[in-house]
Parts: C-alpha cells; structure tokens; sequence
C-alpha cells in the first residue's frame, strides 16, 4: 500500500517536471514540435510581409517556411518544394549577401 502512494507521488512529480521543462523550452521559442501541418503552394507572394525559415532539426524533421502576411498578420506554413517559394528564398539570401 505505501509503495503505492509513493510511487504514485513520483509518478507526479516527474510528470510535473516534464511539463514545466516543455513549457521553459516552449517560453524560449523552442519548438517541441513541427509547426507546419498543411502547406501552402499557391503563388501569394506579393502578400507576404516576412518570411521565417526554420531548418530542419531534432524536433522536426523537415525544414519550414511561414510566411506572415501583410494584411491580417496570419501565419502561412508554405511549401518549401514548390518553385516559387525557392525563388522568394533565393531572393532572401541574395538580398542578405549584398
């Protein structure tokens, strides 16, 4: 009975660690997770305000492009296949070299 109670207590407390770590994780902009579930492959360039690239790493595995865009300020994960989205991030880089 007492071992019970104990380990029902451990069973809490590190599950109360582990959340508070995902969410100290979370409040530094660290990502848990892919952010993009769909993603957009229709031209809408010219309604993007910014672009963010995010590389693939050990919480997602592929790379993710959102686009914010100028009216609303929603984000739009895009697909980062589609021709147009590489020519818009090859702007970006070439844009950053100069």
């Amino acid at each position: 009975m007492m071992s019970k109670v104990i380990l029902s207590a451990l069973v809490v407390l590190l599950a109360s660690v582990a959340i508070s770590e995902g969410m100290a994780l979370r409040s530094l902009g660290v990502e848990l997770h892919c952010r993009c579930i769909q993603t957009e492959s229709r031209p809408i360039g010219r309604h993007i305000e910014k672009v963010e690239l995010i590389p693939a790493n050990s919480h997602c595995e592929e790379t993710e492009i959102i686009a914010t865009l100028k009216k609303t300020g929603q984000e739009v994960c895009l697909d980062p296949h589609a021709r147009w989205v590489t020519r818009v991030i090859e702007r970006i880089i070439e844009n950053k070299r100069r």
